[in-house]
């Protein structure tokens, strides 16, 4: 038989969509900021020769200013005000997250709930802009001298301090307002803000790259057949993002039977639920974003600088051996890393205790989460290869054949995971609904008899 959550979860329909009025809000929300969002990608920034930045960025697409500019939307190459996006702001969150780990007055803050949390999020606010300064400084830096055949990307009557200043504040002012919006849509919205808003800056330009694809297959630099081989990889790296993101080790977790005056209480079986993935879809951007710090300027200054600049440029280049071992090595760091933030064995074996639930053939405590630790470790293993492999295997066909970055594991990752959770959340909602509309009926009843 069915159980009552199941029952409603059948039920959801159009119908019980349009009478959500709180989801409606929160949707129709979420759709206004994230227009904001790819409307400011649009408003270049004062004093940039735009037709020169474009050739720059031609001859740089194939590195890591492609990868960049798929994560900002476009931004970066058009050199807009949201040009550095929501990175700094996850460069932040990433530094913060580390320091709590290290830090036993940071983690003793974690602990104190909500209060700690608000506190640690501001501190993360403090950071972000730091990290926005430095790095509106150094483009500001590289954007001086960059040019084509003698001539500068910036206009010479604001050259100099005057650019520098006006560079580095509205770079500033427009990552500080995603983050604040970003923010916004997770607290008044659907979906998680920060992931929204890269997750948007990558579909926008999917039918461009869709578009330029196929034109080099019509125009024979690119084969039919590998084009076809592409789109094919594309959907299998959908198909297979989707089963792996579902997969879960389910431990069956046992209660106790108790009586409680003339009442049996307890004996019940449920499951404690361990996703394959638990990182979901962070350990690839954060990856991104720890490689895009130090290569933002480089990228911009190598064709002017010393021969070792050259050299790292062009190792840091996409497809390139150093790029895709640190980048590997970092989404592994980072899927182990975020699985233990988020998923605590001893703090859950402890729960367990007491309540009395426990693992058959486990001794409570010590044990518990000792297997629980075993069991989330080998779990992470296979997670961060599977992340390996979905971010850097398409990525080196990719950097072969010359397809555009919108189709590499990792902007399909981020992609396929956020709408997903997306729409986990959307469900949420209209599930509560559904138990809200019961609720009142029951209580109508309860009224007339």
């Amino acid at each position: 038989m069915a159980s009552a959550a199941e029952q409603l979860a059948g039920n959801l329909s159009l119908g019980a969509f349009s009478k959500a009025t709180e989801l409606k809000k929160r949707i129709w929300f979420t759709l206004g900021a994230l227009i904001v969002y790819r409307l400011g990608t649009y408003i270049p920034l004062p004093g940039i020769d735009a037709q020169i930045l474009a050739a720059q960025f031609a001859k740089n697409q194939g590195g890591i200013l492609g990868m960049f500019d798929m994560f900002s939307g476009g931004a970066l190459s058009r050199m807009t005000v949201f040009a550095l996006n929501i990175m700094p702001y996850i460069s932040a969150s990433i530094v913060l997250q580390l320091m709590t780990s290290l830090s036993p007055k940071l983690e003793a803050l974690k602990k104190e709930g909500e209060s700690g949390r608000k506190k640690i999020n501001q501190y993360t606010r403090y950071l972000t802009v730091v990290i926005t300064l430095l790095q509106a400084w150094g483009i500001a830096v590289g954007l001086e001298s960059t040019g084509s055949g003698g001539v500068s990307a910036v206009d010479p009557q604001m050259a100099g301090w005057l650019f520098r200043f006006t560079t580095i504040v509205t770079l500033s002012g427009g990552t500080l307002f995603l983050m604040w919006i970003g923010e916004q849509i997770t607290a008044r919205g659907i979906g998680q803000g920060t992931s929204l808003i890269i997750m948007v800056g990558i579909v926008a330009n999917l039918p461009r790259a869709l578009a330029s694809t196929l034109e080099l297959a019509r125009t024979g630099a690119l084969s039919p057949f590998v084009v076809l081989g592409v789109l094919i990889l594309a959907v299998a790296v959908i198909a297979g993002i989707v089963f792996m993101e579902r997969a879960q080790r389910r431990i069956l977790i046992q209660y106790p039977k108790r009586q409680v005056g003339g009442r049996m209480y307890g004996g019940e079986s449920t499951h404690l639920p361990l996703k394959l993935n638990t990182s979901g879809v962070i350990p690839p951007i954060f990856a991104s974003s720890l490689l895009l710090i130090p290569t933002t300027v480089v990228s911009f200054t190598a064709g002017n600088g010393p021969d070792w600049l050259k050299t790292l440029t062009a190792l840091l280049g996409q497809g390139q051996p150093l790029y895709l071992g640190m980048y590997a090595a970092l989404i592994t760091f980072f899927a182990f890393f975020y699985t233990a933030v988020v998923f605590n064995p001893v703090e859950t074996a402890d729960n367990l205790k007491k309540y009395g639930g426990f693992v058959p053939g486990i001794r409570p405590g010590k044990n518990t989460a000792d297997y629980l630790d075993y069991v989330l470790t080998r779990l992470t293993v296979l997670g961060a290869a599977y992340l390996v492999v979905i971010s850097v295997l398409p990525q080196v066909l990719i950097s072969r054949l010359g397809v555009p970055f919108y189709f590499g594991g990792t902007s399909l990752l981020i992609a396929v995971t956020v709408t997903m959770d997306t729409v986990a959340q959307i469900q949420s909602h209209l599930l509560a609904h559904q138990y809200e509309g019961l609720t009142k009926k029951s209580k109508l009843r309860g009224r007339r008899r």
